[in-house]
């Protein structure tokens, strides 16, 4: 029997091992757009994801504040950076599947799953990329401790698909277009060619991701007749935890249909939110 792409989506979630998850999410992906170049796209089906998607026993997982600080400037800093850079990326295969499996129940486009099968198999590259640039430094994913809270919000919108929209791709990922350009300075500097052509890959490919969370956003509210503004002020001031920070790389946000207006008010505490839009 054919699986659907939700029974490969919740296969990824339910495998532990970095290197293992990320080669079945490409092998799932391939499978995927195969099947769409044939024209006889895979169903979408309806397979229940994990709460937590499964994970190796290392690294270990710590609250934020006691993850150890190093500095980037040092060779141990640069390798603790990239140990975390490693752990998004594998949060973020995760993150992708997840958002595939647990809304298969709204029915969306075809290319609703182009895209986000499409983003987790280049989060599934990026991961791999930078443990092959910890493993020529002498280390490894797992070598460090790492920040417990990655999944958090994916629990916080775990039955609100548009929450899901704006918080992942259009603040979390989007944060990692501001901070990206000042780490690929870093390792430009340290003269280490292979970390920075994984960062500007990745860097590269990150707007994109942006843009397919800006794009389908926009497009269930559109569906749903939502101002997508102020849903998004209501959204993230709901379920993102503290304010948005600058500086805000506004050229590449634009470039993923993330106008300032979106961002910059969140940047402040408001005493009396925008109306409430329902769970």
């Amino acid at each position: 029997m054919t699986k659907t792409l939700s029974d490969m989506a919740v296969e990824v979630l339910n495998t532990a091992d970095g290197r293992a998850k990320t080669a079945l999410s490409r092998t799932h992906a391939a499978a995927w757009f195969a099947a769409r170049a044939a024209g006889q796209p895979l169903a979408i089906g309806a397979a229940v994801p994990p709460p937590q998607p499964a994970r190796p026993d290392k690294p270990d997982l710590l609250s934020p504040r006691d993850v150890p600080r190093r500095r980037p400037t040092s060779a141990l800093g640069r390798i603790a950076m990239l140990h975390a850079i490693g752990h998004i990326e594998l949060n973020a295969v995760d993150l992708h599947w997840d958002l595939i499996a647990r809304f298969a129940a709204t029915p969306m486009p075809l290319g609703y799953y182009d895209d986000w099968v499409k983003a987790a198999d280049d989060e599934s590259k990026h991961f791999n990329l930078i443990c092959d640039c910890l493993e020529s430094m002498g280390s490894f994913y797992g070598a460090l401790p790492a920040h417990a809270g990655m999944w958090r919000a994916a629990e916080d919108t775990a039955a609100d698909f548009l929450g899901r929209l704006a918080v992942v791709p259009m603040v979390l990922e989007a944060r990692g277009l501001d901070v990206t350009p000042g780490m690929i300075a870093l390792f430009e500097k340290a003269g280490n060619a292979q970390a920075l052509a994984a960062l500007q890959v990745i860097y590269a490919e990150e707007v994109a991701h942006v843009a397919y969370g800006s794009k389908w956003f926009n497009w269930l509210c559109g569906r749903d007749g939502l101002d997508p503004k102020e849903a998004f002020h209501t959204l993230v001031r709901r379920y993102f935890h503290g304010l948005l920070k600058p500086p805000f790389n506004e050229e590449k946000r634009a470039e993923a249909g993330i106008p300032p207006d979106f961002y910059w008010p969140l940047t402040q505490a408001q005493d009396d939110d925008a109306d409430d839009l329902g769970a």
